[in-house]
């Protein structure tokens, strides 16, 4: 692949990131927002329908080698059924602990490749798919449980990629999920340089709100290096409750604008990196 990898994953978050505010998003303005996002990188994609393939029959692979190793295990718990049928039928324990042994390796084997699906590969945050299948029923639009959601979103990050360029800002990514991680929570990597957190019932929206404040504190007060010179980073958020049945894209939608209120603010005291 003439243009790399790596770069074409960043104008890819960079153009999602973009997007993401849009309420309408047709085939032509993604185009146009990724061209200008390949364009700051110096990336003219003039054989994007090479580079197209070339992912194309990437992802294909990836897929097919998914589809592969599910079908393994599928076949492994066949054969264990089978044999635990057959056990307890004639009662024989040396064949029930072969099966017992067997099952703790196949689910072994289904953990990796729910990590393969369900984690970001970069910060090792869960992904969309992950809190999608956890949170939300099976359209994916409803909440199952009640709870809070916080969205976080980095400030001045392009100033960061700009200044320093986009290994150190990969680099502040991970360190902001590393930082999140701290709440205790899941944290799930929404966009480019967004995440979300989602606290069960039993925190309340003021103690979720609390716990952002004191990680973006710590955040702020921590010099990071690069190139022999220091900056900072920081973010911003907003957070709503919301409840069993409540539309995932309206609550994202409010907890979206409180952060944008937040933004706001912190920026009058943070004004840069």
């Amino acid at each position: 692949m003439s243009t790399d990898k790596k770069i074409l994953q960043i104008i890819s978050n960079e153009t999602r990131s973009s997007i993401d505010k849009m309420a309408v998003v047709t085939p032509s303005i993604y185009a146009s927002i990724f061209s200008q996002c390949a364009s700051e990188h110096g990336e003219t994609l003039e054989d994007e329908h090479e580079i197209a393939q070339d992912i194309m029959q990437m992802e294909c692979s990836n897929l097919s080698s998914l589809q592969a190793e599910t079908s393994r295990n599928a076949g492994k718990l066949s054969d264990s059924t089978t044999k635990a049928i057959n056990a307890i039928q004639s009662k024989d324990e040396g064949l029930l602990t072969e099966v017992l042994q067997e099952t703790h390796s196949l689910r072994a084997e289904i953990e990796k490749l729910k990590e393969a699906v369900y984690r970001d590969e970069l910060t090792h945050s869960y992904n969309r798919r992950w809190m999608h299948d956890t949170y939300l029923d099976t359209n994916g639009e409803k909440f199952k449980d009640d709870g809070v959601l916080v969205i976080i979103d980095l400030n001045f990050f392009k100033q960061v990629n700009d200044t320093h360029g986009h290994i150190i800002g990969d680099k502040v990514l991970i360190f902001i999920a590393n930082e999140l991680k701290k709440s205790q929570q899941k944290v799930i990597r929404y966009g480019g340089d967004e995440f979300i957190l989602i606290f069960d019932s039993s925190t309340s929206l003021e103690n979720a709100l609390k716990i952002l404040e004191n990680l973006r504190e710590n955040v702020i007060s921590k010099k990071l290096k690069a190139h022999g010179t220091t900056f900072r980073a920081s973010f911003s958020y907003g957070g709503v409750s919301f409840k069993k049945g409540d539309l995932f894209s309206l609550t994202v939608e409010t907890a979206d604008k409180n952060m944008y209120e937040d933004k706001i603010e912190i920026k009058k005291r943070v004004t840069g990196i």
